[in-house]
């Protein structure tokens, strides 16, 4: 099976570990953080993979620092 090369990279192993780690840890929250603190915590959860991921795919290296400050912010 091909493995893009972002998938290489061990940080972005280690973040979604931390995506699975945030979604099992809010199912234990209460029901009326669904909207607020649970949503929030999911989406930047998933921004730090999705940013690592999208900064391999660009072509200068400039524009592949901003993806992955971005990814640390």
């Amino acid at each position: 099976m091909y493995q893009h090369s972002f998938e290489k990279l061990n940080v972005w192993q280690d973040s979604i570990d931390l995506v699975e780690l945030i979604y099992n840890t809010v199912g234990t929250f209460p029901e009326d953080e669904k909207f607020g603190l649970v949503s929030q915590m999911k989406r930047c959860s998933v921004s730090i993979s999705s940013n690592l991921a999208e900064g391999t795919s660009r072509i200068t290296n400039k524009d592949k620092a901003r993806f992955s400050t971005i990814a640390f912010s």
